[in-house]
């Protein structure tokens, strides 16, 4: 595949499942970014940014996209970030145009529909829930722990669970 050339939805959730399947807990995001061609760097943004993907001639992978996350974002919100940004390459790369700035939120210039369809997405990366039910079976609901395990935040294992906080 050539830099630029798009390839189908079908192909990217083809490698996506397949990464996911062979990973131990936590599931590791940047190497699966790679794995679609995608980079991804650390930005010195202000704490309402949280992260962007753009075509990058330069900076992108084989794909020609490139994800940059707040640097000083937790650990767990960069990965959810990752998570949602490589969701909007798999979802919606025709729509990337220039790039997709995500703020705190996660809301960009695209329609309410894609940001949730990227949310749903990064929590499947993040959160598959076969390995959630595994995981249950042997801690019960102590979202804590879960979280621990699947390295997102409590409020993400709880939305996951359909447990309100």
């Amino acid at each position: 595949m050539t830099v630029m050339e798009i390839r189908p939805v079908r192909e990217k959730l083809s490698i996506l499942n397949s990464y996911i399947a062979e990973q131990d807990l936590p599931i590791e995001v940047t190497p699966l970014a790679n794995r679609l061609g995608v980079r991804v760097y650390r930005a010195p943004w202000p704490n309402e940014i949280s992260g962007k993907i753009q075509r990058d001639a330069r900076r992108g992978g084989d794909s020609g996209f490139a994800i940059f996350v707040n640097a000083d974002h937790p650990a767990v919100r960069r990965r959810f970030t990752i998570a949602h940004e490589i969701a909007h390459y798999v979802l919606h790369e025709r729509k990337i145009g220039d790039g997709i700035f995500d703020d705190a939120l996660y809301r960009s210039g695209l329609p309410h529909q894609e940001e949730v369809q990227a949310n749903a997405l990064a929590a499947d990366i993040l959160m598959p829930r076969n390995r959630v039910r595994e995981m249950q079976r042997l801690y019960g609901d102590d979202i804590g722990q879960l979280a621990r395990i699947f390295w997102v935040s409590e409020q993400a294992m709880s939305i996951r669970l359909g447990v309100p906080t």
